[in-house]
């Protein structure tokens, strides 16, 4: 076998860059659309499913982090840990802030505090 013969399966195994970097802004473009267009009473529960949603991709970035990759690859993969725990704390602080806007200072029943 020449070298040539062994190099061709694992050059057709790689993926095209080109596609998932177009895959990538396409699923950008049309995400930054999508919540645009949510309404404001729908925020609270949407960061909740967002936070749902960052937990799976720090599960596969852990995963990818790990011992059986390429430095390069754990190296993405650190950053995307960093990344989807920074998107998750910073989902439960702003979930937390709007929902002490609907909070009210006195009991019901009680009236107003002067």
């Amino acid at each position: 076998m020449t070298l040539l013969e062994t190099a061709a399966p694992a050059a057709a195994q790689t993926p095209d860059m080109w596609s998932q970097i177009f895959v990538f802004v396409l699923a950008t473009f049309i995400g930054l659309g999508v919540i645009r267009r949510v309404s404001r009473l729908l925020h609270t529960p949407l960061m909740s499913l967002t936070n749902a949603i960052s937990a799976i991709a720090v599960v596969g970035a852990i995963l990818v982090a790990g011992p059986d990759y390429p430095i390069e690859i754990r190296i993405l993969g650190t950053i995307a840990v960093f990344a989807s725990m920074t998107n998750i704390v910073s989902g439960f602080l702003i979930t937390e802030r709007m929902l002490k806007m609907f909070k009210t200072e006195h009991k019901p029943g009680e009236g107003p505090r002067p």
